[in-house]
């Protein structure tokens, strides 16, 4: 007890440092020789105790030696590119046998084509990287596969810090074996319920992603009358979701968060006939970029409709995670812009009234200023005040329409939240003015929200002509926003 009250000498924690040192390495050396063995060894005995050696190892590595381990992995494991090129150079020098397809010449036709199909083989085998070994070997091997999928978010982790060539093919390859293991036929859909084990439960309570569940209350109401939560779950990963989603039953399809999460008893389930999908969670870091929402939300829609087939509404109330980063940005361009080059995001009466309305709480050379300082502010003012609201209102919901329907990355839709609806043969119903007042919704979208429409019948029409085309579809009133500003363009051309 007094050696631990006292720092030790200098001699000393220069010895405890150096043994600290001594072990930080070899720990890190005993981590990379499991991980060779378990790529070259074969022998079942041998293998599965490499296998846990590496696994149980690599989580005792510090940050930075598991970025070195993977590097080495990457680099040292990859594909042999001397042997390609040379297989390569073999295949270029075989000459292509005659087009003559006669019957008399079919035998030997196979014989010319020997030579071809050897080395192709061959190719296709040294086209393959060493560490495609260690992967398969993982997915068979117990906890392996969750492994592999803490593996990759350590991965994606050191690629946001730097973009390395080699740690990138290395996480493109893992994720097609993942997207291969995990294909929906490996995947149990499970609807959970308040009396699932608390580890699952808790599993909900840790990784809901959208809206935070407060207590326990809070749990059990979505997991109560009218309300329905399905997850994803796979075999090698027993009691956790990979995914969930939850699902209010309806009369109609919701136009607040407020409502969703119990402002108001619900109705008796017989009485719903709308299915509102308003959260759905990724447990899993590691497996990210790989679709599992979409065959999740279709999986969803087939059984409410086979066990409730009153419900014939299938809809989202969806956040807008990426709408106010954009108008900020844009906001604060038209600033910088002058005259000739600025846009026009405030229509002429929407500027006098922001001006008047907003005298009392903030100053600004002009209307885009004033409404970049209200909409920027830590208070959020704006959003208590009746008259602020009211006056920002029109300009904001315009807007998030040109945002949601016109604003693209790739031809695809800016929004993450949308494209991933899109991509799934979703439609834009409805964009709602304050649907969520909680302080992220009003910093994610001034508290906007929006309605995807999942129509069955025209879901894998939507979802090929977004993927082919970029086409978005959206209802009437969305689109209205868009063409009452087109007709105030022309008019001013006129």
């Amino acid at each position: 007890m007094n050696q631990m009250q006292y720092p030790p000498s200098d001699a000393k924690q220069g010895s405890s440092s150096q043994d600290a040192s001594t072990s930080f390495h070899t720990d890190f050396d005993r981590v990379q020789e499991s991980m060779h063995s378990a790529i070259s060894m074969n022998k079942t005995e041998i293998l599965d105790a490499a296998l846990d050696g590496f696994s149980e190892g690599y989580f005792g590595l510090s940050n930075e030696n598991r970025r070195t381990l993977l590097l080495t992995l990457a680099r040292e494991y990859d594909l042999n590119r001397t042997q390609v090129r040379e297989l390569m150079k073999q295949y270029l020098g075989l000459e292509l046998p005659s087009g003559d397809k006669s019957v008399e010449h079919l035998h030997e036709e196979e014989g010319s084509f020997s030579g071809f199909y050897r080395i192709e083989r061959n190719l296709r085998h040294s086209l393959k990287p060493m560490y495609e070994v260690l992967f398969e070997r993982l997915n068979t091997h117990p906890g392996g596969l969750r492994f592999l999928s803490v593996m990759r978010a350590d991965i994606l982790s050191f690629l946001a810090e730097e973009n390395i060539a080699s740690l990138r093919a290395l996480d493109s390859y893992l994720k097609e074996k993942l997207i291969t293991w995990l294909s929906p036929a490996t995947l149990q859909l499970h609807n959970i319920t308040w009396d699932d084990p608390a580890s699952l439960l808790e599993k909900i309570v840790a990784y809901e992603a959208v809206h935070p569940i407060s207590n326990l209350l809070d749990l059990k109401r979505r997991l109560g009358v009218g309300r329905r939560c399905f997850g994803y779950l796979h075999p090698a990963i027993p009691g956790e979701p990979l995914i969930f989603i939850e699902v209010a039953l309806m009369k109609n399809v919701a136009q607040t968060i407020q409502e969703v999460l119990w402002d108001d008893p619900p109705i008796p389930e017989c009485e719903a006939t709308c299915a509102v999908f308003y959260s759905i969670s990724s447990t899993q870091p590691g497996l990210s970029g790989i679709n599992l929402g979409k065959f999740l939300i279709k999986r969803v829609i087939d059984v409410v409709r086979r066990d409730m087939p009153r419900i014939s509404t299938f809809a989202t109330l969806s956040p807008i995670p990426g709408y106010m980063q954009w108008l900020l940005s844009k906001l604060a361009s038209a600033e910088r812009s002058d005259s000739t080059f600025s846009e026009n995001l405030l229509k002429p009466e929407e500027e006098t009234a922001l001006l008047d309305a907003a005298e009392e709480f903030t100053t600004g050379k002009n209307a885009i200023e004033v409404m970049w300082n209200l909409l920027s502010s830590t208070s959020l003012e704006w959003a208590n005040s009746e008259k602020l609201s009211l006056v920002l209102k029109t300009p904001l919901m315009r807007l998030c329409a040109r945002y949601l329907l016109q604003e693209k990355k790739r031809g695809k839709a800016l929004d993450s939240v949308g494209n991933f609806h899109l991509q799934n043969g979703a439609m834009i119903g409805r964009i709602n003015w304050m649907a969520d007042r909680s302080e992220k919704g009003l910093r994610q979208s001034a508290g906007i929200m929006v309605n995807y429409i999942y129509k069955v019948e025209h879901i894998e029409e939507n979802a090929q002509s977004y993927f082919s085309k970029g086409q978005i579809q959206a209802s009437d009133d969305v689109r209205n926003y868009l063409e009452r500003q087109a007709d105030r363009q022309e008019e001013t051309k006129d």
